[in-house]
Formats: C-alpha cells, sequence, structure tokens
C-alpha cells in the first residue's frame, strides 16, 4: 500500500529498504486520488521507533494513505528531537478543524500516575472530545485505550503489582465481527504495561464489547459504537527486538524485572525473540483500515 509522508521522514528509508511503498509529497501530488487521512497521535518517548512500527503495521491494505503525525504541545519531549517534531509533527490546535477518516493514539510510559496526573491531559482530553465528531474511527493503544475508556467511559485502570511483559496466547469472540475476520481461533500478541482493565467493568458499558482477550493478560481488544472506537491493550505493531530493548533498558536501570514471557526461546535472553504475532498485526490493521474507516468514510468527508 502507498503511504504519502512527508518528504525526508526516518522511518521512510527504513521501510523502503523493506519494500515497503511509501511516497513523499511531490509524487503524491502528481496522483488524481483521494487517499484517506490518517492521524497518529504520538504519545511515546521515541517517535521514531514508534512511527516506523506503525506504519509498517499499516502497510498492508491496497488502500493509499495520508499520515498526520500529532504531538501534545502541553508536553516537552525529551527523546525526540525539537527539529524532528517541528518538521513532521503538527499539534492538535493546528488541526482541530480538520476531519480525518481514522485517527491512532498510542500509549504512553505514564501507567503508574492518576490520568490527572498527567501533564498533558487535559490537551489529551480535548482530543478524545474532537474525536467523536471529526473521526471517522479512532483505535487507541496500551495506555492510550485505557485513557480512551477512562475518559469515553468511565471505566478506571487497575495495578497489576508487576509489569505485565511478553507475548500472550488470546482467543477471539464473535466472528461475525469484521475486525475479527482472518484471525485463527487463538493468536499471539505483545503486551507491555503495569495496569490493566477489568473485564467486568467493560461488560458493564452497552456500547463496549469484548473482541479478544487472553486467559494471562486479559482483556487485549474492545470495540465500542459498533466500530467508531477500538480499544487495544497490547502492541501487535512492535518490532522483533521492541520488548528486548525494553528488558534490556529495565535492567539497565537496575530494576527486579523478569524476561518477557513466551518470547525468548527456552526463556533465555541470550537467544533470539521468537517472532509470532506479525499476521495479529497484519490483520487487525488492514481489518480497521478496510472495514471501520475505508469502508465508512464518505468520499468528501475530509
Amino acid at each position: 500500500m502507498p503511504i504519502k509522508v512527508q518528504s525526508g521522514l526516518p522511518a521512510k528509508a527504513i521501510l523502503e529498504s523493506e519494500f515497503i511503498f511509501i511516497m513523499d509529497e511531490e509524487r503524491a501530488n502528481t496522483q488524481d486520488i483521494r487517499p484517506l487521512q490518517i492521524a497518529i497521535l504520538n504519545l511515546m518517548p521515541n517517535k521514531e521507533e514508534t512511527e516506523t512500527q506503525l506504519l509498517r503495521a499499516l502497510s498492508n491494505t491496497p488502500l493509499q494513505l495520508e499520515v498526520t503525525f500529532l504531538a501534545m504541545e502541553s508536553r516537552t519531549s525529551t527523546h525526540t528531537s525539537v527539529e524532528h517534531l517541528n518538521k513532521f509533527y503538527k499539534s492538535y490546535r493546528e488541526v482541530k478543524e480538520q476531519r480525518f477518516d481514522g485517527l491512532i493514539i498510542t500509549g504512553a510510559p505514564v501507567e503508574n500516575m492518576e490520568f490527572e496526573e498527567v501533564d498533558y491531559w487535559e490537551e489529551l482530553s480535548q482530543v478524545f472530545e474532537w474525536s467523536k465528531t471529526n473521526v471517522t474511527s479512532t483505535l487507541h493503544i496500551c495506555w492510550g485505550a485505557q485513557a480512551g475508556m477512562y475518559y469515553h467511559y468511565g471505566i478506571k485502570k487497575h495495578s497489576l503489582g508487576a509489569k505485565l511483559s511478553g507475548v500472550y496466547k488470546h482467543h477471539v469472540g464473535d466472528r461475525k465481527i469484521s475486525m475479527l475476520r482472518g484471525f485463527d481461533d487463538y493468536f499471539y500478541a505483545p503486551h507491555s504495561r503495569y495496569t490493566g482493565n477489568l473485564k467486568e467493568d467493560i461488560m458493564a458499558i452497552p456500547e463496549l464489547k469484548v473482541l479478544a482477550e487472553s486467559d494471562e493478560a486479559g482483556v487485549f481488544l474492545v470495540m465500542g459504537q459498533d466500530g467508531k472506537q477500538f480499544f487495544m491493550t497490547g502492541h501487535p505493531e512492535y518490532a522483533r527486538y521492541t520488548l528486548d530493548a525494553e528488558y534490556r533498558r529495565d535492567i539497565g536501570k537496575g530494576l527486579q524485572i523478569e524476561p518477557p514471557v513466551n518470547y525468548y526461546k527456552d526463556n533465555n535472553p541470550d537467544e533470539k525473540p521468537m517472532f509470532m504475532w506479525r499476521s495479529c498485526a497484519n490483520t487487525i490493521y488492514s481489518n480497521w483500515l478496510n472495514y471501520y474507516v475505508y469502508q465508512k468514510t464518505p468520499f468528501d468527508w475530509c
């Protein structure tokens, strides 16, 4: 799938080396086509890594996308250069009058804080509210999913006591739901978090439906308002070595932490991580784009 991004975005060269078709602005301007407008609110500290992961995950349908990266103005980034942010990112204030076919809200390493204590919570709340009217479908990831369920439905997150990290087995629910098309009965997906949501709290909300879950990791995918919202507690977009990098970072900080579950061969961190979730990533992002963004957005929406 051709993805239109700004010329010079570092992720472009990485993905092109993987034979993923990334189109820059100059070439896109020569085509008479209305690409899907996708906004990505990137709350992760290492924004460049997350850019690559998400663009890779979005690349597996024939649909053409134009991606706009967003960052919070009320948060000063310490892991991404000001030059990168100024060149490739916009603020909510700059796009709030626009409409987008799809919106992705990433996770953030602020799980152990109350939502209202997060320094950009007020601005993020404005994005949540704006998404109700200006976005066809929003996909919330990890902490973004917890924050979205809290803002929209008042569902609280709960501490897990220890970090949930690894690649977990999940089972699907109602196969008649388009988001689950192409999934096997069981699939694997990575998780990396300290908090979670209780299934009974989610099921108490009539507008929400649990689509997939894990016996070990809990609820994985929740649909709201028949697909206008999705809340995904895991990270199928993660690359092979992402959990490995997080584990070694935590060890370097002196944290007493176990290796990610079901990730290294024989649970040995010296072995190459096993990559068991690529089909999950391809299917879930393709289904979201096709069934809940492309097929539900009017041609003249944006």
